[in-house]
């Protein structure tokens, strides 16, 4: 029950949906007696689509939540165990096309394999089932798939294709790994997605290192940096809001160790 509310709320809270849904209300409005409504709502989604769209609202959003974990330090020494989180991968795609099909979030999977060969002792596990509500396809069988073609030796990466959502990432993955007192484990997912991943794992009680890849910015000097297009300034937009909803809503429900999680 809690994924499908996740997965709608995550839909009808993405404010490109909501600002296209003022639109198409107002659109409809116009040859009502609100009209003069109708007529506004549609004004106002045009430019609330042209702010949020050039404009660097999304950067101002995702740079918080990108800069919450430093670059992870490996003077400490090796891990015992890697986690990968789902997400770099479009599996209805891969599957379709028999093949793999990445997405912006690539990063996750050859940080994962960058990781695989410099430490060669240590367990991995990649976490990652059916995560959309209505295309299907299991990450899981795809990134077993190009760990073996980036030269990771069969069997050497366990995966967890049960989990849906972050919170069942962080279960699922504790039951395979069953860290020991004293082990160190890496996270490995997007930097923006680290805050509520990390609180999440914590809740779980599998505490973990993170190790954040896939940046989408260049840190604080992109602030007032605008986007070149509409798409890309709502896409920055929808995954920031996203990401902060889940952080509020996963700490509402009890899933995460903090409201805002950190080192």
């Amino acid at each position: 029950m809690f994924f499908v509310f996740s997965k709608i709320l995550g839909f009808l809270g993405a404010p490109s949906n909501l600002i296209i849904a003022l639109g198409i209300l107002g659109v409809l409005l116009v040859r009502t007696p609100f009209a003069r409504a109708g007529r506004w709502l549609v004004i106002g989604s045009l430019l609330l689509l042209a702010l949020i769209g050039f404009a660097p609202l999304g950067n101002a959003l995702i740079i918080p939540l990108e800069q919450r974990f430093p670059v992870w330090d490996s003077a400490r020494g090796a891990p015992a165990g890697i986690v990968v989180l789902g997400g770099a991968i479009t599996p209805d795609v891969a599957m379709a096309r028999d093949g793999v099909a990445l997405n912006e979030a690539a990063e996750r999977m050859t940080a994962a394999v960058e990781l695989a060969r410099r430490y060669p002792d240590a367990r991995i596990i990649f976490s990652g089932g059916e995560g959309n509500l209505l295309y299907g396809g299991n990450e899981s069988e795809v990134a077993l798939k190009l760990f073996e073609r980036l030269g990771v030796a069969p069997g050497r990466v366990v995966t967890e294709d049960r989990s849906r959502n972050t919170w069942e990432n962080a279960v699922f993955s504790r039951r395979i790994a069953m860290p020991k007192p004293g082990e160190r484990w890496l996270l490995v997912t997007s930097a923006y997605h680290m805050p509520r991943a990390v609180g999440v794992f914590h809740k779980a009680g599998f505490v973990v290192e993170a190790y954040p890849v896939d940046w989408r910015t260049r840190g604080t000097r992109d602030l007032l940096r605008p986007f070149a297009t509409v798409g890309d300034g709502l896409r920055r937009t929808d995954t920031a809001v996203r990401e902060w909803s889940g952080l509020l809503v996963y700490w509402l429900s009890g899933k995460s160790s903090e409201l805002f999680p950190g080192p």
